[in-house]
């Protein structure tokens, strides 16, 4: 496909390294002849240092031609101003970056009236990562699938969770529930595993299972399996603002601090009553432990700085038994954070990264299916993709058994109407299920990508 991305920021120069890994054609825009310089350097893409908004530098990029326009930039008016350029002068789709919780509520006056194909909301995006996290606090990170009726879900084993020299095979009927482990990470090396795995202590497992499952997994193991009741979160931007918007539903009692006192005002005035606003330096460790930190069961870092985020985490860490959940947005040091073991670390940049080639990938579709869901899981090595079964194709109404799958892939759970199961040898995929593949190979947007033969 001719993509075009508009922005070499954070969020431009991930998606640009990702989609360039898919054998697209893509070319850069942005003001700042640097960046462009350093992107084209280090990955096969044209760039072009110009305007994304105007027509001349846009008709240079070929936008004609182009299928798909992605509009990253740091300013919400000018991601809406260049979709809105390129779909009068072509008939690509546009994908715009929306931040300002003004526009929150317009998002589909915004797509009707400007023909705008998708707009992603990072801060939104990484706020209902969070919740989720909040929902099933002895995980590391939860992705949903099918409106939330499968959950899929990563844990660290532990020795609170003693299955060292267990079979995955053995797993569900030791935890009394319907799970799969889809993919094990140990050392550097991740695995797709199957029954006769043996599983080690310190190996990070994801597991995919609907319903209650994930419950009577947690509660199996003693581990906490209801949603937090008390939250501190330091930083009252606009993640901070999202989150406690979100969070307030649940009747949970939320704490943000921020030290700017005219954001605080703000948040006292937009936020519900209940969601108290301190304000103070969120680095303060008085005033952490006197705002209850040591009592709290879930602690949130969301300031501007990473290294704020980190050492406020680590030191949560020594003094409270809280749930801890970081956001870091400079990616270059990811694998030292993760050995920092400081809860859940949340990338923005790849969350949004994902929304967009999941939709890219969309627009590749064949007749017979279409991807309505993507995740990326451990460090990128790992993609989980939801298939919605469209017409009757080479892997329908086959026992599984029989489908004579590429390795590295595996079929994890099924969707029929309102019921999910995890699949055996003799069951089947029928027109109109929802399929959920885990695979080791990146790239793939066709459930028929999966069979043996195929490229």
């Amino acid at each position: 496909m001719k993509i075009i991305i508009i922005g070499c920021g954070k969020v431009g120069r991930t998606l640009t390294e990702q989609l360039a890994t898919e054998a697209h054609n893509i070319t850069v825009i942005d003001t700042n002849p640097k960046k462009i310089q350093e992107v084209t350097e280090d990955l096969d893409v044209l760039g072009i240092t110009g305007n994304g908004a105007s027509i001349s530098t846009l008709q240079e990029a070929g936008v004609e031609q182009a299928d798909i326009l992605i509009s990253v930039t740091g300013s919400d008016e000018l991601n809406l101003l260049c979709c809105l350029i390129a779909k009068k002068a072509s008939r690509c789709q546009t994908v715009a970056r929306v931040r300002n919780p003004m526009y929150s509520q317009e998002i589909d006056f915004i797509k009707a009236q400007m023909g705008v194909s998708m707009i992603i909301n990072p801060e939104l995006a990484t706020a209902l990562e969070i919740s989720r996290l909040l929902r099933f606090p002895a995980a590391i990170k939860v992705d949903n699938f099918s409106g939330g009726r499968i959950q899929l879900v990563k844990l660290k084993l532990d020795r609170r969770i003693p299955v060292g020299g267990m079979k995955v095979m053995d797993l569900p009927k030791r935890s009394g529930s319907d799970i799969l482990v889809c993919a094990v990470e140990r050392d550097d090396t991740v695995y797709i595993p199957d029954g006769s795995f043996v599983l080690r202590e310190n190996d990070t497992i994801s597991f995919v299972a609907a319903g209650d499952n994930v419950v009577r997994f947690l509660k199996a193991f003693s581990l906490p399996a209801a949603p937090v009741k008390s939250v501190i979160i330091v930083g009252g931007g606009t993640i901070g603002y999202y989150l406690a918007k979100q969070l307030s539903k649940t009747g949970m009692r939320i704490r943000i601090v921020e030290n700017n006192l005219e954001r605080c005002e703000f948040l006292s005035e937009m936020l519900p009553e209940d969601v108290t606003v301190i304000h103070g330096d969120g680095t303060d460790r008085h005033l952490l432990m006197e705002e209850g930190l040591g009592q709290a069961e879930a602690f949130v870092t969301l300031t501007n700085l990473d290294e704020e985020n980190i050492l406020l985490a680590l030191f949560a860490k020594k003094k409270s038994g809280a749930k801890l959940i970081s956001k870091v947005n400079r990616l270059a040091f990811d694998d030292i954070i993760e050995e920092l073991d400081i809860g859940s670390v949340i990338y923005p940049k790849y969350l949004t990264a994902d929304y967009i080639i999941q939709h890219i990938r969309t627009m590749r579709h064949s007749a017979a299916n279409t991807i309505e869901t993507l995740y990326r899981l451990l460090d990128n090595r790992v993609e989980a993709l939801e298939f919605s079964i469209l017409e009757s194709c080479p892997v329908t109404n086959i026992p599984l058994s029989e489908l004579r799958l590429k390795p590295g892939y595996l079929i994890c759970c099924i969707r029929r109407g309102e019921q999910a199961f995890i699949p055996g040898g003799s069951d089947s995929i029928q027109v109109g299920d929802s399929v959920i593949v885990v695979t080791l190979e990146r790239g793939r947007h066709d459930i028929l990508d999966i069979l043996e033969g195929r490229r």
